[in-house]
């Protein structure tokens, strides 16, 4: 047995020394191959490149390589650049040379891979990311085993020391992970928050040419947390403008009816301002009237002691006749015909001033009543008046809009309580004209009868037809009398009932001249809003088109972030990861190292 033993091993001793010339041979052959691939240039069409980083947990930049993938269309040498510090290959054994930033490399494969490892080249944002607990703010190594409130704040900013094209170009996508038996809780208002199995993933995401800031909060027990890991890649997605048609249409109704509305409103203007000219008319002849009716009131006493002078004359007078006394002073009829047609007169003119209130009211009457019937009368419902509201109109305009509307229907209701009141003062000023007028003539006729009398009267012949004429005459005076009296009662009335309706015209001048100044400023602002919405179809396309061109980076051309030299690039993505904050285990005894076996020692033990 121990002699096979030997001849076992002796037999393999020979095989090693038999085989162990032929290495350097094939490796001479390897040589000479690769010489010749050298010697070939190879092609390809296009280069992609991943860089990987790694931050620490507050974000501050450590390691930074770059995997760089060929597709290879021609096998051969293949020439790339890149400040790299070192360079490995990934999908074969050949070696890459490396010539400060030129890097050789031979392809033969259809798809090569190396890694180039790079050193103090700064990435194209600045990462800030801390750290709250409790509300107090920890770094990050203090935090691993902690209970409480956790608050995490993520901070993203364009990096001014590089080019701007991936800022500007890249959208990146951030990822927190909190495992469901630590984390309870977990808001993220500028986020979104999944289920990932076990975990809760949180997910922020960072537009091109913005910078982004975020926060995470959640309550914490024992606490360990996995990395956060940024990715960003080109935005290069097409983005289809939305269908708007619906809401282009609905636009469009809203412009047709913001325009319909400054048109009533302009209308609205107009009825109002004719409605302030006949109020300003009216008040203006009631004031006439007013003032009319007054010095008719304050005239009466007089002209009830005059016709009671009269009066008495005439008794006096009849009295004296019928005596006897032959006595009679004709110079006082003559003084009684004179204060007749003085009386007469003084009630002609005050018909003809009742007259002229009355045409003069009633031409502001009807401009009242035709500016009142001008205002619209269609009724605004609370529903389209919030429709207006969330039409995105002026609120300010919308609120006056609607505070004239309501003033504008209450002043049609008050008019239309009031209108028979306004009607009925044109038929009394007539009736008052008339007793006026009748009055004036009984006196005109009175006068006349006496003047008559004195220029045919002979006293020798006709005493007892005076005596019976002055008892006749006396006699119907004293009616007239009565009926002056009550005449000037009622004036007196009229006048100290027509103050309180001057006074509720003149409140309606003043309501209606206001009006009119808040109908020119609503005026004003519906005019604008008009002309602001003519045209909210085509600002709504305006404003789409702005939003997509602001993120549709399609026609965005990549370029290589480790050297501008390189050519054919295809994409270029970026992977980042902060170290993970974990609890410190327990160091281990590491066990003994067995003493490493000789080649012989391993070989005997095959046959042992």
């Amino acid at each position: 047995m121990r002699a096979q033993r030997m001849t076992a091993i002796f037999l393999a001793f020979l095989l090693v020394l038999g085989t162990a010339p032929v290495a350097p041979v094939s490796a001479e052959k390897n040589d000479s191959s690769e010489e010749g691939d050298k010697e070939k240039k190879g092609s390809y069409s296009e280069k992609h490149e991943v860089v990987y980083a790694t931050l620490n947990a507050a974000g501050d930049q450590e390691e930074m390589y770059v995997v760089n993938n060929f597709t290879i269309e021609d096998q051969g040498e293949i020439v790339d650049y890149g400040p790299y510090t070192s360079v490995q290959n990934l999908t074969d054994l050949t070696e890459i040379q490396q010539k400060e930033e030129k890097i050789e490399l031979t392809a033969q494969e259809e798809e090569f891979y190396y890694q180039g490892n790079l050193e103090g080249k700064p990435l194209p944002w600045d990462i800030n990311v801390s750290y709250q607990l409790n509300g107090e703010t920890l770094p990050p190594e203090e935090l691993a085993g902690k209970d409480g409130e956790l608050q995490i704040n993520i901070d993203t900013q364009k990096n001014e020391k590089v080019e701007e094209v991936f800022f500007n170009n890249y959208l990146m996508q951030i990822t927190l992970q909190f495992d469901s038996n630590i984390y309870e809780n977990i808001q993220a208002p500028e986020g979104s928050v999944a289920n990932a199995g076990k975990n809760r993933q949180v997910t922020f995401t960072v537009m091109p040419e913005k910078e982004g800031s975020f926060a995470v909060k959640a309550d914490v027990s024992d606490m360990e947390m996995e990395s956060i890991e940024f990715a960003a890649i080109p935005s290069s997605m097409s983005i289809d403008a939305p269908d708007v048609g619906g809401m282009k249409n609905d636009m469009s109704s809203l412009s047709d009816a913001t325009a319909e509305i400054n048109k009533g409103v302009g209308e609205l203007k107009t009825g109002i301002s004719d409605l302030n000219n006949g109020a300003a008319s009216l008040y203006d002849g009631s004031k006439e009237y007013k003032n009319g009716i007054q010095g008719v009131s304050n005239g009466s006493s007089e002209l009830v002691e005059g016709s009671a002078s009269i009066k008495a004359l005439l008794q006096q007078m009849s009295n004296s006749v019928r005596a006897g006394s032959g006595e009679i002073d004709l110079s006082d009829l003559t003084k009684m015909e004179d204060g007749l047609r003085q009386i007469a007169g003084g009630l002609k003119k005050t018909e003809e001033g009742l007259t002229n209130l009355k045409d003069r009211y009633g031409q502001a009457n009807q401009a009242l009543s035709q500016s009142i019937e001008s205002l619209p009368a269609s009724q605004i419902s609370e529903e389209d008046i919030q429709k207006l509201y969330e039409s995105g109109a002026d609120k300010e305009v919308v609120d006056k809009l609607v505070e004239t509307y309501k003033a504008a229907k209450t002043t049609k209701e008050t008019y239309a309580n009031v209108k028979e009141a306004f009607n009925a003062v044109g038929p009394s000023l007539e009736k008052s004209i008339g007793s006026l007028s009748e009055m004036s003539s009984s006196l005109h006729s009175i006068a006349d009868q006496v003047g008559n009398s004195l220029d045919n009267m002979d006293i020798a012949q006709s005493l007892k037809e005076l005596q019976q004429g002055l008892q006749s005459m006396s006699s119907n005076y004293n009616e007239f009398h009565a009926g002056l009296t009550e005449y000037t009662s009622g004036v007196d009335q009229l006048a100290g009932s027509y103050g309180e309706l001057h006074s509720g015209i003149g409140e309606l001048t003043n309501g209606t001249s206001k009006l009119e100044s808040g109908a020119a400023e609503l005026h004003n602002g519906t005019s604008e809003l008009a002309s602001s919405t003519s045209d909210l179809p085509g600002q709504i396309d305006s404003e789409i088109d702005q939003m997509v061109d602001e993120y549709d980076k399609s026609d965005f051309d990549p370029v290589s972030f480790v050297s501008s030299q390189n050519e054919n690039v295809g994409s270029v993505q970026f992977v980042i990861k902060t170290e993970s904050i974990k609890k410190e285990e327990e160091e281990k005894q590491a066990p003994e190292e067995e003493e490493e076996k000789s080649f012989w020692d391993r070989l005997l033990d095959l046959f042992r």
